[in-house]
């Protein structure tokens, strides 16, 4: 039986955050170019370091700012039901996870400085086995889900 896609979607604002930090990526490669350009014209070095550097750096730029933000926020879904999480996500291996609300043992938000200047959050549900994660949430959104889902597994759970 064929079980239709998730329908919730992380926050819009998630392009960016992965976008800058894609630029941030591109950044450090860039002082590496720097460097070595330095270095091969100091020490008289031959060119192919620094060409083979600089398309590292375009190929970074060209996906970790352009492509990739794009198809993962077209990817990454998730629903929250009464007896499990669905969550989807992936770039070229889609890859869809059912958490049951039984298995749910707490439920965390994160926030480091970046999500916290766009106003974002990521939820963190942790079962015995390993602790899944749904990213760049609204921050309003991401409190919700996780009072949402402790309701609904701390209810799974007196129902065992």
């Amino acid at each position: 039986m064929y079980m239709k896609e998730p329908t919730q979607r992380i926050s819009i604002r998630a392009l960016t955050l992965w976008r800058l930090y894609g630029i941030i990526q591109a950044g450090i490669v860039a002082l590496l170019v720097m460097g070595t350009g330095v270095l091969t014209y100091l020490f008289d070095w031959p060119m192919w370091p620094i060409l083979s550097i600089s398309i590292v750096l375009a190929l970074i730029i060209i996906l970790n700012i352009g492509i990739i933000p794009s198809v993962r926020w077209k990817r990454w879904r998730y629903d929250v039901r009464d007896q499990e999480i669905e969550l989807q996500y992936g770039l070229f291996i889609i890859t869809r996870t059912l958490i049951p609300m039984v298995r749910v043992q707490h439920v965390d938000t994160e926030q480091g400085p970046l999500l916290r200047k766009y106003r974002l959050a990521t939820i963190s549900i942790s079962t015995a086995a390993t602790t899944h994660k749904v990213p760049a949430l609204d921050e309003r959104e991401a409190e919700e889900l996780r009072h949402s889902i402790s309701s609904l597994a701390k209810v799974a759970e007196d129902d065992v």
